[in-house]
């Protein structure tokens, strides 16, 4: 399985970026898709997740209502659409695979991970 992320980017407080992963050699049945951040210093968070069977979502509190993730089925693509950004959203994005549909963000359900892709959020 291999995880492709990219969209990150230089953003001002209150902007948006759209996030994409592109995922190879994973079937979607019965698997999960998750973004994860971590910021310097920080532990690393469980941002998002969308599960393949009826493409169910899990946020995380602190971007509850401002994120989004949305998977294309054609493309093998998952999104995620960050909107009203905040300078403490600055962190290296990751996404990675589950090969089950687990409905959570915590690391240890995921076992393919991507490179990460910056997001930096400037007040």
């Amino acid at each position: 399985v291999q995880l492709q992320a990219s969209g990150g980017g230089l953003v001002q407080a209150g902007g948006s970026l759209r996030l994409s992963c592109a995922v190879s050699g994973l079937t979607f049945g019965n698997s999960a898709i998750a973004w994860f951040r971590q910021a310097p210093g920080k532990e690393r968070e469980g941002v998002a997740c969308i599960v393949s069977d009826n493409d169910g979502t899990v946020y995380s509190d602190s971007v509850q209502g401002r994120f989004a993730i949305s998977r294309d089925h054609a493309k093998n693509t998952v999104y995620l659409q960050m909107d009203n950004l905040k300078p403490e959203d600055t962190a290296l994005y990751y996404c990675a695979a589950s090969h089950r549909s687990v409905f959570s963000v915590v690391a240890e359900n995921y076992v393919s991970w991507g490179q990460g892709t910056q997001v930096t959020v400037s007040s």
